[in-house]
């Protein structure tokens, strides 16, 4: 027989419906997870996306695209957009929300080659890398550049958003690694790279203002105009993949912030906008509520892909279970060691289809 501390009653379990409802009634969020619904928004028509609570209530057993996350996005279910279903949540929504940004990825697209993930025909294994501009996901072979070992801790900012905002080239030359056009240059024989080595001993200097300069020199003094100076420059070519806090290096003069502000890219400033800064608010929320939780402790040893499997399959059934569990609520009746066993077996049943399903279509 459970404990008074181990008993979790389903008012607990159902309490969570009110979480969901404040999180899909929310404006434009910061940074959240997001789904494209290809049931109700199939390619051809207006792209939307949906937040974790929406794909959960509004849109079960819909075919669902994961976006993982986006900033600066509000829920679009049941607007103008979803011509036959209206938001379960929060059925109050406006016609569109204006302010939303979408790409090819919320039709099931990823990459320069616009192919799905998961994508069952391509039989080569690579990881797929977003992009902190424009937030679309990329093969790591079609980067243009070498993606580093420690890929998890840096970010990484695509060719095409690094070209249509060409001050970054500059940054790049001082903050990040070499390309791999500036590693075959060194293989060749070049002295460009030594050059490059020397000129960063004075980088430094630049990048950190002294604390003996006075405020009003500080607030004057524009770092991208210092470091242009320079004179060192990189191969304005491939992918750039940047180092922990490199985001506090940028220039954060006044016509910086007004030249970042106009193109859109104020969240460069911000580190908490990093998707890093968002799993460990996550992770420290669920410590907080839970105490030691040694799930999470295990996820910490696994590499991303894993880790998102687990999290995704865990989310599935927690959701799967509390429906279960709201039908003895409804019903007044009390839950049997017998009922919780029955549900984990149709979810092992579920789950050996699925398997066999999978290896059927692979072959």
């Amino acid at each position: 027989m459970m404990s008074e501390e181990q008993t979790v009653s389903l008012v607990d379990v159902l309490e969570e419906d009110e979480e969901l409802e404040e999180e899909a009634s929310a404006g434009y969020v910061k940074r959240q997870a997001l789904y494209a619904c290809n049931t109700c928004t199939p390619k051809g028509g207006e792209a939307a996306g949906v937040c974790l609570a929406c794909s959960y209530k509004c849109h079960e057993g819909h075919d669902l695209f994961e976006l993982y996350t986006k900033r600066n996005f509000r829920c679009d279910c049941g607007n103008r957009k979803f011509t036959e279903l209206q938001c379960k949540l929060f059925p109050d929504k406006e016609e569109v929300n204006s302010l939303n940004k979408y790409s090819h990825n919320f039709f099931g697209e990823y990459c320069t080659c616009s192919r799905p993930y998961p994508d069952p025909d391509d039989k080569v294994e690579d990881e797929m890398i977003q992009c902190v501009v424009c937030e679309d996901w990329l093969h790591g072979r079609h980067l243009g550049c070498v993606v580093p070992d420690c890929v998890e801790l840096q970010e990484m900012i695509c060719e095409s958003c690094m070209s249509k905002n060409n001050f970054l080239w500059t940054f790049a030359a001082h903050l990040a690694g070499e390309s791999i056009e500036e590693v075959k240059e060194e293989k060749a024989g070049t002295d460009e790279s030594n050059m490059n080595l020397n000129q960063s001993e004075k980088v430094d200097d630049v990048i950190e203002p002294s604390c003996k300069r006075s405020r009003q020199e500080t607030e004057l003094s524009c770092r991208l105009k210092e470091l242009q100076a320079t004179g060192q420059k990189r191969v304005q070519s491939g992918a750039v993949f940047w180092p922990s806090a490199w985001r506090s290096k940028l220039c954060s003069c006044n016509t910086c912030q007004k030249s970042l502000s106009e193109a859109g890219l104020s969240f460069l400033l911000d580190e908490s906008d990093t998707v890093l800064a968002y799993e460990n608010k996550g992770k420290n929320s669920e410590q907080r509520q839970m105490g030691h939780d040694p799930l999470m402790s295990a996820l910490d040893n696994l590499n991303r892909v894993q880790q998102l499997e687990i999290i995704h399959g865990y989310n599935d059934m927690k959701t799967e279970l509390k429906d279960f569990l709201q039908r003895f609520a409804a019903e007044g009746k009390v839950v049997t060691p017998d009922d919780i066993r029955q549900f984990f077996e149709q979810q092992q049943s579920r789950k050996r289809r699925q398997v066999d399903a999978g290896r059927f279509y692979c072959t």
